[in-house]
């Protein structure tokens, strides 16, 4: 995995068909953060890469975000779209709008 500048995320690519409806087809396979586990992975490289980080926040909507858990200081899980009641149960917070999520991450630089 490439690590990425400080001012870059670390996220899926979304895959969409070709076509008129653009519909929805998965994720790249070809990246890491894809596969199961491939996240907290991503975070210990992000880590090691940047030895003067002192907390990494994970936010994610699923089960493979919130295996990232242990390895980031938090998990900040988001229900925007679909909420899924075991993100609900492993998150440090939950937030169903954009706008709450970004309030979190400033109350807590």
């Amino acid at each position: 995995m490439k690590i990425p500048s400080d001012t870059n995320i670390v996220a899926n690519t979304i895959v969409f068909e070709y076509g008129s409806e653009g519909k929805y087809a998965g994720f790249d396979a070809n990246e890491p953060t894809s596969h199961d586990m491939g996240k907290p992975k991503a975070l210990q490289q992000l880590m090691e890469a940047h030895p003067t980080y002192k907390n990494i926040v994970m936010v994610g909507d699923g089960a493979t975000d919130a295996q990232a858990k242990p390895s980031a200081s938090a998990f900040l899980g988001f229900g925007g779209v679909v909420e899924r009641e075991p993100v609900k149960i492993l998150a440090d917070w939950f937030v169903t709008d954009f706008d709450d999520m970004t309030k979190i991450i400033e109350m807590r630089k």
